[in-house]
């Protein structure tokens, strides 16, 4: 399975997800996107198999992959603090990959009836959803 792991500002969520899909599914390709160097950086040593910066990173990984995993943010334009931008949000949005969204309430999305869980507990649940998948 391809996993396509986008994240942005310091990567500390996907540097967790990585880590943990990379323990859970070692032989599924996971390719780390960053919004930045720096959270591409955190990603790629976690353990990513392939890893990239920037918006056209973020659309042709997204024609590539089977599942998309990030924060709820990657489907909406502008934000994380600007650093999805619209044609990051369509991109994703429009993928034919499953993706599987990671509740966050920051950045002036607010998700209601959504508690604010532990990273740790949030990266269980990406796992637990990848399970489901295959």
């Amino acid at each position: 399975m391809k996993i396509l792991i986008i994240d942005a500002q310091g990567g500390g969520m996907g540097r967790q997800i990585v880590a943990a899909l990379k323990q859970a599914f070692p032989q599924d390709e996971l390719t780390a996107v960053g919004t930045n160097s720096v959270a591409t950086t955190a990603m790629l040593k976690a353990g990513a198999d392939h890893a990239a910066t920037g918006e056209n990173a973020v659309i042709v990984g997204c024609r590539k992959a089977d599942v998309i995993v990030g924060p709820v943010g990657i489907v909406i334009a502008d934000a994380l603090y600007g650093e999805i931008t619209p044609a990051m949000a369509l991109a994703v949005g429009q993928s034919s990959a499953k993706r599987i969204l990671v509740p966050t309430n920051l950045c002036g999305n607010i998700i209601a009836g959504v508690s604010d869980y532990t990273p740790s507990h949030l990266v269980a649940e990406v796992t637990n959803e990848i399970s489901k998948l295959r």
